[in-house]
């Protein structure tokens, strides 16, 4: 990376707390972060997966660990919060990828459906915001990625309870930016379109429904998790300084149709 490169996108002597970065787009994310030099904490509920991800990030020569939590249990989510203070210090980055992905018909949508979609999706995303966000603010620099979904905007596919926690999501990154952009710290949603990861699985083992969504984007194809390296580390760097409060839409297009 050259010198000029390095200011502007560079991560080094950063921390950043991934959630969701065993699998699909936390994945790509919390890889390319690393590779832009920053220090990786994976938080997740499966160790396996993490481990994975871990040994590839030393790989790279980056320095990364994995703390196993549920986000969908509030008790869990604050003893990883504690667990990264006491064992690595205030994160200087947060992305919240980690997601439940309930879409029954809203007709079979159960309490404990709604419960559980909103604990990981929303809750989560807020106790960690509350428990760095602040500190971020008193060092003057901070970053908070959120990852969104199409259905925060519009109707299809079952939204039901996901919807409306993504959409909750929304709310809450540009009440963060409110909060403390003045004091140095971004806070953006990422919203993709139709992509490949392990929480879309049903919808890409039908053809037919593969086949609507990506004649919907105007690229020809469907997202993958690797179309979100680049968008985070822009948000997550200098680069992006002056970009706050909003919802950055990597979907190939899907969205403008």
């Amino acid at each position: 990376m050259s010198s000029y490169l390095e200011m502007i996108f560079g991560l080094t002597g950063r921390t950043a707390v991934v959630t969701g970065g065993s699998s699909g787009i936390g994945r790509a994310m919390a890889v390319a972060l690393g590779r832009a030099g920053a220090r990786i904490l994976v938080v997740a509920r499966r160790e396996a997966p993490m481990a994975e991800v871990v040994t590839e990030l030393r790989e790279h020569g980056v320095e990364a660990d994995a703390i196993s939590a549920d986000l969908a249990d509030r008790a869990s989510v604050k003893a990883a919060i504690t667990k990264i203070i006491e064992g690595y210090g205030q994160p200087d980055i947060l992305v919240n990828s980690a997601a439940v992905n309930l879409r029954p018909h809203l007709d079979a949508l159960t309490d404990d459906d709604w419960d559980v979609t909103l604990a990981a999706n929303l809750t989560a995303p807020f106790l960690l915001g509350q428990a760095f966000g602040p500190a971020m603010a008193r060092n003057g620099w901070g970053r908070i990625v959120n990852v969104v979904s199409q259905q925060a905007f519009r109707a299809y596919g079952n939204s039901g309870a996901y919807g409306a926690a993504k959409a909750g999501l929304v709310g809450l990154t540009r009440s963060q930016a409110e909060a403390w952009s003045r004091h140095g710290v971004t806070c953006n949603a990422v919203a993709p379109g139709v992509v490949h990861t392990p929480l879309t699985e049903e919808v890409f083992a039908d053809p037919s429904k593969v086949s609507v969504h990506t004649a919907r984007t105007m690229i020809g194809r469907n997202g993958l998790p690797s179309d979100f390296a680049g968008c985070a580390v822009f948000l997550a760097s200098d680069a992006g300084q002056a970009v706050t409060g909003q919802t950055l839409f990597v979907d190939g297009g899907y969205s403008a149709t």
